[in-house]
């Protein structure tokens, strides 16, 4: 027993520096297995050709944005990476581009989906001949040809919708006991006001006092009884009374042409 203690006693056992040693190697082979794994996933994550973005969700109360102009223009974009590649701010800026989107939402869904929530501008008037305007008075780029054919038509310098809008709504307010509404407002570059009205009469304000010339207006109406059918403009620009432009019959019209 004593001579078995005596050999174990003189096997050679490994040192600590031998023992470190092999603790680190195992240590490194662990974490480059580790690398080389997260580096596979990663580039198998981000191989366009493996996860590429391929679907496209539409949400919103939409009338005017469709899903196939929406997938249009995600197509434009120079490159449609992968779900972990792709920017999610491109996505959204390529999406708002579209005419009659106020703000969009864009979500990525794992693997492939794309999410877009759209709300859509609400169009008021037709600015201009070729834009809206929202009932906060922006000006935003939408078809007039997609809003109903009885919208006003509004028409003013850059910069001044806001103010032709407020205009528009306080004249429509003063006129609605006489049953008119306006069709038309137009803001001239020298800052003139003219209304256009439901029955094709114009009515030219000017630049000042606005308001008395429109009351003015209202207390002539009630006056003129079936001759308003008659009447092609009403010139106010008066500090007084009004200039009536009236329709030319037939029989007046056919004895000017001979």
């Amino acid at each position: 027993m004593l001579e078995q203690q005596h050999r174990d006693e003189d096997t050679p056992r490994p040192s600590p520096v031998k023992q470190h040693w092999f603790g680190g190697v195992f240590f490194l082979l662990v974490v480059i297995g580790i690398a080389s794994l997260l580096y596979s996933t990663l580039s198998w994550m981000t191989d366009e050709q493996r996860l590429p973005l391929s679907r496209v969700m539409v949400e919103g109360d939409l009338h005017q944005v469709t899903p196939q102009q929406v997938q249009s223009a995600l197509a434009g974009l120079a490159t449609l990476g992968t779900f972990m590649t792709q920017d999610v701010n491109q996505l959204q800026k390529a999406v708002q581009s579209l005419p009659w989107v106020e703000q969009v939402s864009v979500r990525k869904q794992w693997p492939d989906l794309i999410k877009v929530y759209i709300v859509e501008y609400k169009a008021i008037a037709i600015w201009n001949g070729n834009a809206l305007l929202n009932p906060h008075g922006d000006v935003f780029n939408g078809h007039p040809e997609d809003v109903p054919e009885n919208s006003v038509n509004l028409y003013g310098p850059q910069g001044s919708s806001k103010q032709v809008l407020d205009i528009w709504r306080s004249s429509m307010a003063k006129l609605k006991p006489l049953g008119r509404t306006i069709t038309s407002v137009v803001l001239n570059d020298r800052r003139a006001w003219q209304l256009i009205l439901d029955n094709g009469i114009r009515l030219e304000l000017g630049k000042d006092a606005r308001e008395d010339r429109l009351n003015r207006f209202i207390q002539l109406y009630s006056r003129l009884g079936d001759k308003v059918d008659k009447i092609s403009y009403i010139d106010l620009r008066y500090d007084t009374g009004a200039a009536v432009g009236w329709i030319p019959d037939d029989d007046s019209a056919q004895e000017r042409n001979k």
